[in-house]
C-alpha cells in the first residue's frame, strides 16, 4: 500500500469520525424526545411482536409467518427501554438506527414480500413506513433504504433467485412513495408554523423589552436620588442606615439583572442575525476585572466567594459588552448553583498558554444532572423550570461560536460544574 493511499484513508477515517461525531451532538441535543420516541416503539415491539403472531398464525391466517424473525424482534428492542439509564453512550445512536431499520423496513418488507403482496401486509407495511417518518427525515431515509434492500436481499436468496413482482407489488412503490413525501411535507410543514411561531414571539418580545426600560430606567434615577439623600442625611441609628443601604443594594441588583436579562432577549430577538463578529482585541483579565466590579454582589460575603487565578492572560476578538454579558451570565449561574447547594465558591482562572487560550469558570455548588447535560445550550431549555428565561447559555454559545472559539461544560451532580472558554490565538 502506498503513502498516498495511506493517507487518503486516514483522511476519509478523520472525516467519518467527524461526521459521526456530529451525529451523536445532535442525537444527544434531541435526546430527551428520541429517547421517549424510542422507549414507545420499543414497547410497542415487545408487546406487539408475539401478539400479532397470535393473531397471523391462528386468527387470520397468513401464508408465510416466523416466529424466530419475531422474537429477534423481541430481543433486540429489549434495552432500548432502559434507554434513557445509558443515553450518552456513544454507541446509542448506532443501536437505535439498527432497531429501527430491523423492525419497522426490514421486517414489514420481507413479511410484505414473503406473503406475496397480501392487503395485510401491504397496509401493514404502509403503516410502519409512515412511523418510521416520524423520526428524524435522514435517518428514516437511511433506514428504509438499508431495511428494504436487506429485505430484498434476503427474499432473493430464499427463493433462490430472483422472484419478479406481480402487478400489485409494483402498485405499492407509488403509494409508498406518495406516503413518504406526504409525512416529510408535513414535518416541514411544522417547521415553517414553528420558525413562523418563533419569528412571531420574538417580535413581541422586542416589543416588551423595550417597553419595560422605560420604568427601569426610573428606578435606577431615584435610586440614586435616595442614595444622595442618605449620605446628606444624618441617621442616628447605624443599625438602620445599615438596613437602608442593603435595601438600596437589593433594588440595584434587581434592576441591573432585569437590565441584563432584557439586553438578552433583545439580542435573541433577531434569531441569530445578530452582527456577533470580530471588533476589538480584548485582554481576559481586563474583561473578567471589570465584570467583578460591574457585578452586583449582595454583600462582601458573597464577593469573597469568587477568587481569580490568572496562569497567563490572553488577548482575543470579540466585543466588550458582549464579552461582559457573557461572564455575567456564567457568573450568575454559578451564584444559583451555590444557592441551590446552599454550599460552595467560585473559581476562574485564566490560562493563555499556548496553544490555546481557556477560560475556566469553576463553581462548588449543586451541579448538573448528567440528563440534563446536554441540554443546557439548547435555546429556551430552562432547569430547574420557571427558574429563567433559558436563553443565557444558549447566548454565550452563540457569541463564543461568532468569535470561533468553543465553550463546552463538565460537571458532577452535588459536586462542581465546570464551563471552559477557548479562544483562538489572535495571528
Amino acid at each position: 500500500m502506498t503513502t498516498h493511499t495511506i493517507e487518503w484513508v486516514r483522511k476519509r477515517w478523520q472525516a467519518w469520525q467527524r461526521t459521526y461525531s456530529s451525529w451523536v451532538v445532535d442525537y444527544n441535543q434531541q435526546h430527551d424526545n428520541t429517547v421517549k420516541r424510542l422507549f414507545l416503539l420499543a414497547w410497542i415491539a415487545i408487546v406487539g411482536m408475539p401478539l400479532y403472531y397470535v393473531v397471523w398464525a391462528y386468527w387470520f391466517p397468513q401464508p408465510y409467518e416466523n416466529i424466530g424473525l419475531r422474537l429477534f424482534g423481541v430481543a433486540l428492542c429489549l434495552p432500548a427501554i432502559f434507554a434513557k439509564h445509558f443515553f450518552k453512550q456513544k454507541w446509542l445512536p448506532i443501536y437505535f438506527f439498527i432497531g429501527l431499520t430491523y423492525v419497522l423496513p426490514f421486517f414489514f418488507t420481507f413479511m410484505y414480500l414473503m406473503n406475496s403482496g397480501s392487503s395485510v401486509w401491504s397496509e401493514s407495511l404502509l403503516i410502519a413506513l409512515i412511523l418510521l417518518f416520524h423520526f428524524d427525515t435522514a435517518l428514516a431515509f437511511l433506514a428504509y433504504l438499508a431495511g428494504t434492500s436487506a429485505a430484498y436481499l434476503a427474499y432473493i436468496f430464499l427463493q433462490n433467485g430472483w422472484v419478479p413482482m406481480n402487478a400489485h407489488e409494483l402498485a405499492q412503490w407509488p403509494i409508498q412513495i406518495f406516503a413518504i413525501l406526504t409525512v416529510s411535507l408535513t414535518k416541514i410543514g411544522r417547521k415553517v408554523l414553528l420558525q413562523q411561531k418563533l419569528e412571531g414571539m420574538s417580535t413581541a418580545l422586542a416589543t416588551v423589552a423595550h417597553e419595560l426600560r422605560t420604568p427601569l430606567l426610573s428606578i435606577d434615577a431615584n435610586i440614586r436620588g435616595v442614595k444622595r439623600a442618605i449620605q446628606n442625611t444624618t441617621i442616628e441609628s447605624s443599625a438602620e442606615k445599615a438596613l437602608t443601604e442593603q435595601a438600596i443594594a437589593r433594588v440595584e441588583f434587581e434592576v441591573r439583572y432585569m437590565n441584563n436579562t432584557i439586553d438578552l432577549l433583545l439580542l435573541n430577538a433577531s434569531n441569530g442575525n445578530n452582527n456577533w463578529g470580530e471588533a476589538e482585541v480584548l485582554s481576559m483579565n481586563a474583561a473578567v476585572d471589570s465584570v467583578l466590579q460591574r457585578y452586583p454582589f449582595v454583600n462582601q460575603t458573597q464577593r469573597e466567594l469568587v477568587s481569580v487565578n490568572v496562569r497567563a492572560d490572553f488577548f482575543f476578538q470579540g466585543k466588550t459588552e458582549l464579552c461582559s454579558m457573557v461572564l455575567l451570565n456564567l457568573l450568575s449561574n454559578s451564584f444559583k448553583a451555590i444557592h441551590r447547594a446552599g454550599k460552595g465558591k467560585v473559581r476562574i482562572i485564566i490560562d493563555g498558554s499556548p496553544p490555546r487560550n481557556r477560560l475556566f469558570f469553576i463553581d462548588t455548588g449543586c451541579g448538573i444532572d448528567s440528563t440534563r447535560l446536554p441540554l443546557i445550550f439548547k435555546r429556551f431549555y430552562a432547569y430547574p423550570e420557571h427558574t429563567g428565561t433559558g436563553i443565557g447559555l444558549s447566548f454565550c454559545k452563540e457569541v463564543i461560536e461568532a468569535w470561533r472559539g468553543h465553550i463546552h461544560c463538565a460537571s458532577k451532580i452535588n459536586s462542581h460544574t465546570i464551563f471552559v472558554l477557548e479562544f483562538p490565538q489572535i495571528p
